[in-house]
């Protein structure tokens, strides 16, 4: 190749990258356009949360484990969920989309949503000791009849969940004003009109890597790191 023919070649190699490389910075463009004209509903600039403890403080679970669920399970969730509210915005604006694909896409959002929500809640109470205060054992026990009633119901829900997916979660219905144990099978089937106050992850990731198929033992293991103050300004 002659020097002439390389300096065209090497010309034309840049031209084609400059060319790609607009056409990634229009893209970007055209999305950041479409959220900024369709508001916050459709902005696709959810942060994670940091963790609010040490992982090496925790009881019982390790801190291979907890970094692993914060980044792959939680932190996936809310790049998905960046991802989808990103796609919303450009499909609600294509009129040849059809109504089919947008609904899916908000079925997704809804999944993503539930998952970095629940996580967040999750990841928030934990960090404590374990240690329930006498107040806090007389709110739980108006609803439930006893601390240990209460107690007993939640263990029960998770362990019934092992081996599967879903979430476990202690929840002040505002509609009933009363205190309740539900089991959720995935992260979109929360009840209604209900604050979380208390939520533990059963999916197998949280646990799998510490304790295996030993679900009861992961149980165990979060009662112990439960942080009640959290838990008790929720209410």
């Amino acid at each position: 190749m002659t020097s002439t023919s390389r300096r065209e070649f090497l010309s034309a190699a840049a031209a084609t990258l400059a060319l790609g490389g607009g056409v990634e910075v229009a893209a970007a463009e055209e999305r950041s356009a479409e959220t900024s004209a369709h508001g916050a509903a459709f902005d696709d600039q959810v942060k994670p949360v940091p963790l609010p403890f040490d992982p090496k403080s925790l009881v019982g679970l390790s801190t291979k484990l907890i970094q692993s669920h914060w980044e792959n399970n939680y932190g996936g969730a809310v790049k998905a969920l960046n991802a989808i509210r990103s796609r919303l915005a450009l499909t609600l604006s294509d009129a040849a989309s059809p109504p089919y694909i947008y609904t899916a896409l908000k079925r997704e959002q809804l999944v993503r949503t539930g998952s970095v929500v629940l996580h967040e809640y999750y990841f928030g109470n934990l960090g404590g000791s374990g240690k329930v205060s006498a107040d806090m054992r007389s709110k739980i026990a108006g609803s439930f009849g006893s601390f240990d009633t209460w107690e007993s119901e939640f263990r029960k829900i998770g362990q019934g969940l092992s081996g599967g997916s879903g979430w476990v979660m202690l929840g002040f219905n505002r509609r009933l004003k009363l205190l309740e144990n539900y089991s959720m099978s995935d992260h979109s089937t929360g009840p209604i009109d209900t604050s979380p106050v208390l939520v533990m992850d059963m999916y197998e990731h949280a646990y799998q890597m510490d304790y295996g198929a030993a679900a009861a033992k992961y149980i165990d293991a979060f009662f112990a790191n439960i942080n009640w103050e959290t838990v008790a300004s929720r209410l």
